[in-house]
């Protein structure tokens, strides 16, 4: 027995100084990696152009990767939207960058935050310089930002998608019938359609309206603006969706003026020479967006005062967001932080999400209210800012949304799945003895009898009552005039202005704008918040689990979202404020 005890212990020994061992050659491995990326010196000739590649997913705010470069999931690092502005107001500010060249293949943007690169670019050519874009494929929403361009240059065999805006939910309810699942929902709001996936075959009436009313709205606002950088009318741009440009020859993109020329890859230096008054044969120097982030700026200037950005991004205290979301309880803590620092003199908000835990939306509420007792707090909208999203950003003293962002949504609901079909098939059977008439309420393997369902509904509908009471306090609004525009209905932001859930359009320099006014300083540093985690911080918490998420986001791709939506039945126990759907921008 003995003998037997010192084999286990020499064998767990020999397994965890292995694993020590190999947690230290990757520590040293990755470390060797960083040092010697980060120690080139970088050194910028006197006329160069930057390169800025939008050819991968784009974030709100960029965060180091590990992965990158040691492992296949890491070489489609998304791009931080923070990263992008900062180097083309740096560009703007540089009398050595003399243009930006694009380059777009294969974008991934919402629209909102194209809108917010795009006015970047034309705030960047009240300089003076150039903005060429090049790409052999234009998403839509690529195409939306590089319409600003001075140059639009299409390769000989690419293609420029312009078709229109869709949004095409995936539903599940047949699936789940066949497995002997029953969704039992229980809602407040008409429009509030999240769950609809799980219980219809297709979308409601409301749903169908409220989704045709905004991608209505967002699509124009599209056009207007490409409308007034092309010189192409409106009524062109719709006839040339309607032709599937994807499906068209590259020179007919020329033709309608989509584009200005048709060029190789290896043709692209000629043009930026000769913009620069070089010789065409000069080969000019591209400044990659990793080169501009190294590169001080020369305009800025070392304050006291601060105004904190703080990132409210994805999913509320939701697994169904994955692993990146809000949760509430350590952006509670943040918060506070945040208001005792006498230093900070205002707060912006930068909100992108759909939604999620109404108990974690209340708590990041409270939070935001007591904050705006002591500093402004203006909200600036994303993509999204609906449902749980609007519900933290409804305190704020101002809200700013782009004409494209997706908010409202506001309306709750809890969905209980009933398993019994599934376990009947399975030939599990169950049993219970209990002490209340109520003891196994909810139960996974029944259906809701109609007491439980009346106790299920009044508790939803104080929920609702709370959320309408909150957002109608933060708009100085009364509560019918919120569940007039409530109802679980999403809006546009242009048509939310109009309705009153938004005070000014405009991105997050709008924002920032507003949050120094209203904290009467006349100068600023700008600090982030939550602090990005040092290289590692994030080794250690990709250790501890998060490797599985990458792997299946990098083998699943866009169908990630499916397969969090089906993982998610498993918590659709929670009450939820989460917005309906999404818009194809592809």
């Amino acid at each position: 027995m003995k003998q037997f005890f010192k084999i286990v212990f020499g064998s767990a020994l020999g397994f965890v100084l292995a694993h020590l061992a190999l947690v230290g050659i990757v520590v040293v491995f990755v470390s060797i990696i960083v040092a010697t990326s980060s120690g080139k010196e970088f050194t910028l000739k006197e006329s160069a152009v930057l390169q800025l590649k939008l050819n991968r997913e784009i974030v709100d705010r960029s965060q180091n990767d590990i992965y990158s470069g040691l492992i296949n999931v890491g070489n489609d690092k998304p791009i931080g939207l923070d990263e992008i502005l900062e180097s083309i107001k740096k560009a703007k500010n540089n009398d050595h960058i003399k243009g930006i060249l694009l380059e777009v293949d294969f974008a991934q943007i919402g629209i909102a935050s194209a809108r917010e690169i795009r006015n970047a670019l034309i705030n960047f050519k009240e300089s003076g310089k150039f903005i060429v874009t090049n790409g052999g494929f234009y998403s839509q929403a690529a195409y939306y930002i590089a319409s600003v361009s001075d140059q639009i240059i299409l390769n000989p065999s690419g293609v420029i998608e312009f078709k229109g805006l869709a949004s095409a939910p995936v539903f599940y309810k047949n699936a789940l019938d066949k497995l002997g699942i029953e969704m039992q929902l229980i809602k407040v709001g008409t429009y509030k359609s999240y769950a609809e996936q799980y219980t219809n075959t297709e979308m409601s009436p409301e749903n169908r309206e409220q989704v045709s009313s905004i991608l209505h709205s967002v699509w124009s606002t599209m056009l207007d603006e490409i409308s007034v950088s092309r010189q192409i009318s409106k009524e062109n741009l719709n006839r040339y969706a309607d032709e599937m440009m994807a499906f068209q020859q590259a020179s007919q993109a020329v033709t309608f003026q989509l584009a200005d020329t048709l060029l190789y890859r290896d043709e692209i230096n000629a043009t930026l020479a000769l913009r620069m008054g070089l010789p065409v044969d000069k080969e000019v120097e591209l400044v990659s967006l990793e080169n501009m982030k190294n590169l001080p700026d020369t305009k800025k200037e070392y304050v006291k005062e601060k105004i904190a950005l703080v990132y409210a991004l994805g999913g509320i205290d939701s697994p169904s967001f994955g692993d990146e979301g809000i949760k509430s309880d350590e952006f509670v803590k943040m918060l506070r932080e945040i208001k005792d620092d006498d230093k900070i003199k205002a707060v912006v908000l930068r909100v992108n999400s759909p939604g999620g835990s109404a108990y974690g939306s209340e708590q990041i509420w409270r939070e935001i209210s007591l904050l705006k007792q002591k500093k402004p707090v203006i909200v600036s909208m994303a993509d999204y800012a609906a449902s749980g999203g609007y519900y933290i950003a409804c305190a704020a003293d101002s809200i700013v949304a782009q004409p494209t962002t997706l908010t409202g949504s506001i309306g709750i609901f809890g969905i209980i799945p009933n398993i019994k079909g599934l376990t009947d098939k399975l030939g599990i059977n169950f049993d219970i003895v209990k002490t209340n008439e109520k003891a196994d309420m909810p139960a996974l393997n029944r259906s809701f009898t109609l007491q439980e369902r009346n106790i299920m509904q009044v508790y939803v509908n104080e929920g609702y009552e709370l959320f309408v009471k909150r957002c109608a306090d933060g708009r100085n609004m009364t509560t019918e005039q919120i569940k007039a525009i409530a109802e679980g209905r999403v809006w546009a932001g242009k048509e939310a202005q109009q309705v009153g859930l938004v005070d000014e359009l405009g991105g997050l320099d709008k924002a920032i704008e507003i949050a120094q006014e209203k904290a009467n300083i006349s100068a600023y540093r700008l600090v982030e918040y939550p602090k990005k985690k040092d290289f590692m911080t994030e080794l250690m918490s990709s250790l501890e689990g998060n490797v599985e998420t990458k792997i299946l986001k990098a083998q699943l791709g866009d169908n990630y979202k499916y397969y969090m939506n089906l993982k998610n039945i498993e918590k659709a126990g929670k009450i939820q404020a989460v917005m309906p759907f999404e818009i194809e921008v592809k």
